[in-house]
């Protein structure tokens, strides 16, 4: 594979292809670039996107900045400012001002979810469910590409403020063993392995050699797999990963490499099918997992085909989510009612050992909630339907697998949309929500 390429804002007119847009939409690119990060690199342009037919393809809307990823009032504040040459500082403030509304924090990440230890607060932590830890390691706070429905785009978009990144293994090491109840360790970003295999084992060694008798799972996310699968194959970085790979496995520690694929196309190429032979190879898992996503994936078909195409490389589909409640929702959101349908069509083509997938789920505030369908009641004056949910995680881990009622409402794109069914105030929830945050 060729050598290693990124573009961002500053020289993505120096992609080759790019000759193919036309200025309207180079100019849209820089607009939703100063707000959501842009970030690509040449593998994605040369062998996953359709030149041929780029204003559809998938892969182009899921790295290329769209106009209407923005609002029409917000696009028109930034496109204004360089259309009259604005300078730097006001051009900042307006981007600053965008980026402040759309919800860069979503799910009380970071009023709820940082932990302290030893007094000190763990801006790299977080936790939120009783058994797992979130970690977001210093050096892997960026990607080999940016996809455009990133809930995460605040870590790439220079604000030190809205950043989780953290440095400090040993305080990680001795808050896990201080939390017998944690059994997994999730090192997330960014993208962890944007990182050499020898930066990133100076955060996974000392884990190792903690020997704490409650990890049982170390989990990276990635996106790797699809954007950058050099990363795995052989050639000293490539070979050294899979070395550290095997010492967890070895350890007795189960690793499971969590796996973004938005699209089949990701999963096509000769080096994304040998990087997961490689992988597998170490004793670790890869688990898959993707939105839902207007304009990507919106299609049963396609997810169908993505599940199949999945376990015949053997990995395993996980999770189907929501589109978050932050960054460009409005663009690429599905609504809750639709994303079940698609759920259940393509869960329906596929054999049993595709259907080890959950969802569609949305990771809000309480906790991820899965939406398992629509029922007919009886009523006075004939039926009615209402929405069936459950807790797949809970900040209660009681709430697990609790089923719970809302009114039947087609545009609902998140929980928060949701009227409780029944006439009742509130959701069974959300009471103790509120004692949560107040303690």
């Amino acid at each position: 594979m060729q050598a290693y390429k990124a573009f961002s804002l500053n020289n993505f007119r120096n992609i080759s292809q790019v000759a193919l847009l036309s200025e309207e939409q180079k100019f849209d690119i820089e607009v939703v670039g100063r707000v959501l990060p842009f970030k690509t690199n040449n593998y994605v342009v040369d062998e996953l996107i359709d030149w041929s037919n780029f204003s559809d393809d998938p892969m182009y809307i899921l790295t290329f900045p769209q106009k209407d990823m923005l609002l029409p009032e917000h696009y028109e504040q930034v496109a204004a400012a360089l259309r009259n040459n604005s300078s730097k500082e006001e051009l900042n403030r307006i981007v600053l001002h965008v980026r402040q509304q759309l919800n860069p924090h979503p799910a009380g990440q970071m009023e709820h979810n940082v932990p302290e230890f030893e007094g000190v607060k763990m801006t790299g932590v977080q936790h939120k469910y009783r058994e797992t830890v979130l970690f977001f390691p210093g050096n892997g706070q960026t990607c080999h590409a940016y996809c455009t429905f990133c809930f995460r785009w605040p870590q790439f978009v220079g604000m030190d403020e809205w950043k989780f990144a953290m440095r400090e293994t040993e305080l990680l090491v001795g808050y896990v063993r201080e939390n017998p109840e944690v059994t997994d360790v999730l090192f997330t970003g960014g993208d962890p392995l944007i990182m050499k295999a020898q930066k990133l084992a100076t955060y996974i060694d000392p884990l190792l050699e903690a020997d704490l008798p409650n990890l049982q799972t170390i989990r990276i996310g990635t996106k790797a797999l699809s954007y950058w699968p050099a990363k795995f194959l052989p050639g000293e970085d490539g070979d050294e990963l899979m070395r550290l790979f095997e010492r967890i496995v070895k350890k007795g520690i189960n690793l499971a490499v969590m796996a973004h694929f938005n699209h089949p196309v990701e999963l096509s190429t000769p080096a994304v099918q040998q990087a997961i032979k490689r992988v597998r190879a170490t004793g670790a898992q890869i688990r898959t997992q993707s939105p839902v996503l207007k304009h990507i994936n919106d299609d049963a078909g396609i997810w169908a085909d993505m599940w199949r195409e999945q376990v015949n490389q053997n990995c395993i589909p996980y999770y189907m989510f929501m589109a978050r409640d932050t960054g460009a929702q409005h663009y690429f959101a599905v609504p809750i009612i639709r994303a079940w349908e698609i759920f259940r069509d393509a869960y329906q083509q596929v054999s049993g050992v595709c259907r080890t997938v959950r969802g569609p789920s949305m990771s809000c505030d309480p906790g991820k909630v899965q939406m398992l369908g629509t029922s007919e009641i009886p009523t006075a004056k004939g039926s009615k339907k209402i929405m069936t949910l459950r807790f797949l995680q809970g900040r209660n881990p009681d709430w697990i697998a609790r089923p719970f009622f809302a009114e039947y409402d087609e545009e609902a794109l998140w929980l928060d949309d949701l009227v409780p069914a029944f006439g009742e105030e509130k959701f069974f929830f959300e009471q103790e929500m509120e004692e949560i945050f107040m303690h």
